[in-house]
């Protein structure tokens, strides 16, 4: 609560080992949302020790990184360890994982191609499931229990989006937010992206905007774009 007093490092790492979840708490508004419109996804859980991993295919994904997350990364064999914790999922809470991926082939690439490592990845004739794009599996206890259940799907075509616009607002909404966040911390990838882009995908995708959430964030980028346009 307050200002000045913020460790979100600290915080967070007690709320996962207290199976909790961490807010930072500064005006009156944030209040409510934390303590009235998230409650019940706070003081409900129905799942916990949630894992996601997410295996894209070399065929398709040159190269991929996902965007957040650092303070939740685990180990890969750690995924099958249902010793490990990891975190909750309340009632009516939803979880967005946003990955920045390179096509195969594209000219973006910046990393080289592995001398030996996956040489048979080269051709697709004779490898398993080669239409995929990623295979993703999720691991999952109910509130009482002590076993995981795996739930796994692919990605292929058929989830694809005829384009960005036509992805769904919470979608794009998303994407906006992490794009600030990555250019707040000035990183490569967003050094030809500026905060107008990031405003216009924000508008458009502001949907109903019940509580003014939305609004708060645009409010937030104009800022932004102001103090950088000052510097």
């Amino acid at each position: 609560f307050g200002r000045g007093n913020l460790n979100d490092q600290m915080m967070q790492t007690i709320a996962q080992n207290g199976n909790g979840t961490a807010a930072y708490i500064d005006t009156l508004a944030e209040a409510e949302k934390v303590l009235v419109q998230d409650a019940s996804s706070t003081i409900f859980p129905i799942a916990k020790d949630v894992k996601i991993q997410v295996e894209f295919n070399p065929q398709a994904v040159a190269e991929y990184r996902l965007i957040g997350y650092e303070t939740r990364a685990l180990k890969r064999e750690d995924f099958n360890n249902d010793r490990v914790d990891a975190g909750e999922i309340g009632s009516g809470h939803a979880v967005t994982a946003i990955y920045e991926i390179t096509p195969k082939g594209s000219p973006a690439t910046v990393i080289d191609d592995l001398r030996y490592g996956q040489a048979a990845t080269n051709n697709a004739d004779g490898i398993a499931n080669s239409g995929e794009y990623a295979f993703v599996k999720i691991r999952y206890k109910a509130p009482d229990g002590d076993a995981s259940k795996l739930i796994t799907t692919p990605v292929t075509a058929a989830n694809e989006v005829a384009s960005f616009d036509a992805a769904g607002t919470d979608q794009r909404f998303s994407v906006a937010v992490a794009a600030f966040g990555q250019k707040l911390r000035n990183t490569d990838q967003t050094a030809g992206f500026g905060f107008d882009k990031i405003m216009e995908i924000a508008t458009a995708a502001r949907g109903t905007d019940p509580f003014g959430y939305r609004s708060e964030f645009l409010s937030l980028v104009r800022l932004a774009s102001a103090l950088s346009t000052g510097k």
